[in-house]
């Protein structure tokens, strides 16, 4: 019989998820965590202490109904769970896979400063998980239509939650993506290990079943600009969730060299055009030594897919400490398991190829870190005279990502920042356009799934009040 000790020590250690052996999944493209079981579930779900002022809620962007959905599952119906993650996330399978909960819902958990928060991201997941698999997907309650005509730029998570709240409320959305395929940055930019596709491809046919329209291929700003949507395709307004898909490189010699790829460039190759199959006829230079420059989860995506591509070594490089690095603590963890490399505390500066122009090489300088600069991280300074090389086939290059300046240039009054982003209210998504709306990445800079969710959402209720 469990003593009150062991039921108080219990309350304060999470339910762990099972995970995919980290010698196995190096070599697959299979997820790496498990899901839980409906008992694993109930288990985690009951230690939730159900508080009166729940500070969870507080960390959440997009302000998910966090103790009901989880008191549904304590008490076993799962359908019901999910039903409610649903009126206020749209994409509920995806958030419980990528959010940063850790530092956001779960971070405000009152059990966490004694013991572990609440594990919300995994019960989020599996709650979607099992209305999927049980086929108990319920259609909400949809306003009846309005007349009105919302168009939305850009298929990622930003334009996605910005639909799915507008068609629920009676407005005709059609959303414009120029690719082709849906999902934007979840389905370019996310591994299959991290994020299945089917898995987007599900959510967004929930949304497509809710009355969103899709539009792929089209590219606003040249197939057509914002101006022309408002003046001769009859949309009432705008929303701009086009993200941030312009790759940053280092401007270092030899950066042209073959063999040097953009994280956006190597990822999208290998998720969106399948490279990582056998049969693909996507070229990807799959190399055996792969060096990855950067510190957050692109770099850990790219760096980690390396690996599953056949690289006998894949390399992280980055210029700070492994507590500068901006990635997600479980991605970092999971890359050490899987064995791959960090040399941390250097910095590219040069490329060396060989006679044919391949990368044979890069050369780096050591750092060490000076007093913080202005994102509050210690800045890196070199140490004259330690330049060393590091021999690799492959270099990817996961330093960040800037808007793509089309909407802004085909858009003359819409005012962007000095980096190219667009101006908009944090607030409430308007910028200095009428009726033009924008949010996620393209406001912010590359940021996370649940940000440009919670933007996303902001902007279609000041649609709502804007057209009321």
């Amino acid at each position: 019989m469990m003593t009150d000790t062991a039921k108080k020590n219990e309350r304060y250690m999470r339910t762990p998820m099972r995970e995919q052996d980290p010698s196995a999944r190096a070599r697959n493209f299979d997820e790496v965590p498990r899901g839980y079981t409906e008992e694993e579930a109930v288990s985690e779900a009951k230690r939730c202490l159900q508080c009166k002022r729940p500070l969870c809620v507080e960390g959440c962007p997009v302000r998910i109904k966090i103790p009901q959905f989880i008191k549904q599952i304590a008490d076993g119906d799962f359908g019901a769970a999910a039903r409610i993650l649903k009126e206020d996330n749209s994409l509920p399978a995806v958030c419980g896979r990528v959010c940063p909960q850790e530092d956001q819902c779960e971070k405000k958990c009152v059990l966490g400063k004694k013991g572990d928060p609440i594990a919300i991201g995994n019960l989020e997941r599996f709650a979607a998980d099992w209305e999927r698999a049980h086929g108990d997907v319920r259609l909400p309650e949809i306003k009846r239509k309005n007349g009105k005509k919302v168009a939305i730029v850009g298929s990622g998570p930003a334009g996605l939650t910005a639909a799915g709240e507008l068609v629920k409320k009676g407005y005709d959305v059609t959303v414009f993506e120029a690719l082709h395929e849906t999902g934007g940055v979840l389905m370019y930019g996310i591994p299959e290990f991290r994020l299945p596709k089917a898995i987007v491809k599900a959510e967004i046919g929930y949304l497509e079943k809710l009355g969103v329209k899709v539009e792929k291929n089209f590219v606003v700003g040249k197939t057509a600009t914002l101006q022309e949507l408002l003046d001769e395709e009859g949309f009432d307004a705008v929303f701009v969730g086009s993200g941030a898909g312009l790759p940053s490189f280092m401007h270092i010699p030899g950066e042209n060299s073959i063999g040097v790829y953009s994280a956006n460039e190597y990822l999208t190759r290998s998720n969106l055009m399948n490279a990582f199959r056998e049969d693909s006829e996507t070229p990807l230079i799959r190399g055996k030594r792969v060096v990855t420059v950067g510190g957050g989860n692109v770099a850990m995506d790219s760096a980690r897919t390396a690996l599953r591509l056949g690289a006998d070594k894949s390399m992280i490089v980055y210029r700070r400490g492994r507590t500068e690095m901006p990635a997600r603590e479980a991605e970092i963890h999971h890359a050490e398991e899987e064995g791959i490399q960090f040399n941390l505390l250097c910095n590219p500066v040069e490329v060396l190829a060989d006679k044919k122009g391949f990368v044979r090489a890069v050369r780096c300088i050591r750092m060490e870190l000076g007093e913080p600069d202005s994102s509050g991280r210690r800045r890196p300074v070199p140490i004259m005279g330690s330049e060393f090389e590091i021999e690799c086939d492959v270099l990817i290059v996961a330093i960040g990502n800037r808007p793509n300046p089309l909407i802004p240039d085909t858009t003359p009054d819409l005012e962007v920042s000095k980096w190219g982003t667009i101006t908009a209210n944090e607030s409430d998504g308007r910028t200095s356009k009428k009726l033009v709306y924008a949010g996620g990445d393209i406001v912010t800079g590359a940021a996370t799934v649940i940000l440009a969710m919670g933007a996303g959402r902001d902007a279609a209720q000041s649609i709502i009040e804007d057209l009321t």
